[in-house]
């Protein structure tokens, strides 16, 4: 649910162990198929059917919309001056 709240987006989920790992194969895939044009959707057709876990939360944007500004803020000083103090 944090998740769901935090993007703003419906979280899917799927019937299989270690769905991270695979999500993450899916996208080294991609990559390395890139080149070739074929798209996400054509990678993972035969992926197992998601189920849909969770929705965000009514009001969670507006909690969520400045924390995420300024992570992001944070996130680009730390990435252009590592060595500065946040």
């Amino acid at each position: 649910q944090v998740l769901s709240d935090v993007f703003n987006a419906p979280v899917y989920t799927i019937d299989t162990a270690n769905s991270a790992c695979l999500g993450s194969a899916y996208r080294a895939i991609h990559g390395l198929v890139a080149e070739m044009d074929v798209s996400l959707a054509d990678v993972v057709k035969l992926a197992p059917e998601p189920r849909l876990a969770v929705t965000p939360t009514a009001g969670a944007e507006e909690l969520y919309r400045p924390l995420l500004k300024r992570y992001a803020e944070l996130e680009q000083k730390v990435i252009y001056n590592p060595s500065s103090s946040c």
